[in-house]
């Protein structure tokens, strides 16, 4: 059985080793052929995760989607939401639906606000029940370090959903499994939310007691959205680690891009010099403009999220807006 994954950035190259370290066999696709080669011959990212090693014959390197979707029974995407477009319509025809996906995707298609398993099952008439999330508190660098983390694998196929998570599990990696497959991916993108408003609130220089409240009511407005989506799932509970945890590791790390994005907003920088000084796609920026449009949609009060798109879409002052925010946080 192959695996292909795709995506060649911290997350994608943290789930190789993951699957290279259980001996399976992958093809994993890679943005040139630059980097292509390297990993052949250097057996490292040369971009992310550069210490880690592929070791062995169980992995092969390709540039071209088509190759994967031809020989790979399991598919994992990996890759920034803007992206996915470009490695999904082109090879519709090529995508079985009995194909087995899994989506490390930590945001949504934000034109469409749609997720991902929606997509591909209006893309490419990917089956429900072959579609499986993959959401958690989990850094790709202290994956790549060994360090002990633990991954939710949310499917509507608990049988498949189990046998997937084997796949990964591993002494440093426990598995979750979970059957609210669109709840763990609307949590993925709101905390990336809240993570920026997180940031933005360091680079102004709030101290940890106002962080504590932020993140609290942001875990709060997390519920109240959640709630809303998933009033027909009584699994849901968003305390378990993949929504709360999630948030939290999201809001206080210093691996969290999305923080880094924010603190810089907080500090003065504008949205597009903090843009090109990362080099990583900061998720919850398109993600405060989508959220903020489906909070409006469902009439759900979101202030600490309205807050942040206000701030990155509308131009209002971070200091000012954070000031109201004070008055209303509890």
């Amino acid at each position: 059985m192959k695996i292909g994954v795709i995506g060649s950035g911290s997350w994608g190259t943290a789930l190789v080793k993951l699957l290279t370290d259980n001996q399976h066999t992958i093809v994993w696709c890679v943005r040139n052929e630059k980097m292509a080669e390297c990993i052949r011959t250097r057996h490292h990212n040369p971009k992310y995760l550069s210490s880690v090693y592929f070791t062995g014959s169980h992995l092969s390197v390709v540039t071209d989607p088509a190759s994967l979707y031809d020989t790979c029974e399991i598919v994992v995407y990996a890759v920034p939401s803007a992206y996915l477009k470009s490695y999904i319509e082109p090879f519709s025809n090529l995508i079985r639906p009995s194909t087995t996906i899994l989506s490390a995707v930590k945001g949504m298609l934000h034109e469409e606000k749609v997720l991902l398993n929606t997509y591909l099952k209006q893309t490419a008439g990917v089956e429900e029940d072959r579609y499986i999330s993959i959401m958690g508190p989990c850094h790709a660098e202290e994956v790549a370090a060994e360090r002990l983390s633990y991954l939710t694998f949310a499917g509507k196929n608990t049988v498949l959903t189990h046998e997937m998570a084997d796949l990964f599990r591993t002494a440093y990696l426990k598995t979750i499994v979970s059957t609210d497959v669109e709840g763990v991916q609307l949590a993925a993108v709101l905390k990336n939310v809240y993570a920026l408003g997180a940031g933005i609130a360091h680079g102004l220089g709030y101290g940890d007691n106002f962080q504590s409240v932020l993140v609290a009511n942001a875990a709060g407005e997390m519920n109240r959205f959640l709630s809303e989506w998933n009033r027909s799932n009584t699994s849901y509970a968003y305390t378990d680690s993949v929504y709360l945890g999630d948030l939290l590791v999201t809001c206080y790390s210093l691996y969290s891009r999305n923080r880094s994005f924010g603190t810089m907003i907080g500090k003065g920088y504008s949205v597009a010099s903090s843009l090109l000084t990362m080099q990583m796609v900061a998720e919850g920026y398109p993600a405060a403009k989508c959220i903020h449009g489906m909070a409006l949609e469902w009439q759900i009060d979101l202030p600490i999220a309205r807050t942040i798109y206000a701030i990155l879409w509308e131009q209002v002052d971070a200091a000012v807006a954070f000031e109201h925010l004070e008055t209303i946080l509890c």
